[in-house]
């Protein structure tokens, strides 16, 4: 007769450093295989949401940011687009145009704080200066445009704050003239590693019924081979306006996700430099009065339009009663916002769909069966944000 096999229960996390953010994962291990799994979160939880339900519709653009932090941009763009539909109301081309710029640069930020930090817990340490060395390339252009390297607040209901300033577009093409190189020295630094190939090749595999039942989209998704893509699928802010491929993998493992990442930076510096080729002239805001400040000048003239000034700073826009969903593309997969109005200045009910609550699920997934050293990478190629997460 054989004699049972004892397990034990390891707690990795809340604040082990192979975790992104504040995670704790319950393990139950027989020997150094992994045997039960369960992803325990809240940690990081600071009721956004609910917090939105008292904050007008312009105040909540910096709520947002808070969210997915290390893709603030995308966070802003999705909010400003709901509030945009349940006002009925146009966005001008160049703002369109200006927030695919940002958003894919945005991108490639994220990414390579992605790929950094994968490398260096798996202590390839090199290449994590690398990717932060070029992540405050971009940083800087951020900074540039807004005033701040992360939390933007630079998108508006209606358009933009202001326009770019002088000179992004030079710094810009300069960075992105010069990128293609430095991918090659990721891919020559990571492809052909034997110990970064051992540790990703047919580790953490989604196959993609899991991946679909599961809910994941973004780089999980199509690392397991399904092509899906807001900016295909649901083009938004003149996304049909460009040529792009979506990349997908073919074994659903870490190293797909990893190469998927990778041709997504690719195809972000392809849309950006599209964009600014051929980026349009013309206000960076609608003139509808519903959403958009009075012109400067008028308000040392007209009584009116001080008190519409007065009015909109004060009390905040007032969209038509109604519910609306819109989701963009992330780093990370769908993120929509669901945003329900009663007519007042302030929404009756926020909700967020989160990638990365979505595509945590799938961890147990992925790592039941696997060895104990092989969740590291499992987390790691998920690339979630607890903030994304907890909201």
């Amino acid at each position: 007769m054989e004699a049972a096999r004892e397990t034990l229960t390891l707690n990795m996390g809340p604040q082990h450093p192979s975790t992104h953010g504040v995670l704790r994962v319950i393990l139950e291990v027989a020997g150094e295989t992994v045997v039960g799994c369960t992803p325990v979160i809240g940690y990081l939880h600071t009721g956004i949401e609910k917090e939105m339900e008292y904050r007008t519709y312009h105040q909540n653009i910096n709520l947002v940011d808070r969210i997915e932090y290390l893709a603030a941009f995308h966070e802003e763009l999705a909010y400003v687009l709901a509030v945009e539909k349940l006002l009925g109301i146009d966005v001008p081309k160049r703002a369109q145009y200006i927030r695919v710029i940002l958003c894919e640069l945005n991108r490639i930020a994220s990414h390579l704080v992605w790929l950094g930090t994968s490398a260096l817990e798996l202590n390839v340490s090199s290449v994590y200066m690398y990717c932060f060395r070029d992540r405050e390339e971009i940083l800087d252009l951020f900074e540039m445009v807004s005033g701040q390297r992360m939390m933007p607040g630079y998108f508006r209901i209606g358009g933009l704050q202001w326009d770019l300033p002088d000179g992004f577009v030079e710094r810009t093409r300069a960075f992105l003239d010069d990128f293609p190189r430095r991918i090659e020295e990721y891919e020559t630094l990571l492809n052909d590693n034997l110990i970064w190939r051992q540790r990703y090749e047919g580790v953490a595999v989604l196959p993609k019924e899991d991946a679909l039942s599961y809910g994941c989209t973004g780089p999980v998704l199509r690392g397991s081979g399904i092509p899906y893509d807001v900016r295909k699928a649901f083009p938004y802010s003149s996304y049909e306006d460009f040529a792009f491929d979506v990349p997908v993998g073919k074994n659903g493992d870490a190293y797909d996700r990893y190469l998927v990442r990778m041709a997504e930076m690719k195809e972000s510096r392809r849309i950006v430099l599209q964009a600014l080729d051929r980026l349009p002239d013309g206000p960076v805001l609608t003139n509808d009065r519903k959403v958009a400040l009075p012109p400067r000048h008028e308000l040392v003239r007209s009584m009116e339009a001080v008190i519409h000034h007065f009015k909109l700073v004060s009390e905040g826009i007032h969209p038509p009663k109604g519910e609306v969903y819109v989701a963009v593309e992330s780093p990370r997969g769908e993120k929509g916002y669901y945003i329900v109005s009663d007519g007042s200045n302030r929404p009756v009910r926020v909700r967020v769909r989160a990638p990365s609550f979505y595509n945590l699920q799938a961890l147990p997934r992925m790592v039941i069966g696997s060895l104990l050293s092989d969740v590291i990478v499992a987390i790691a190629s998920l690339d979630i944000v607890l903030g994304d997460v907890d909201r």
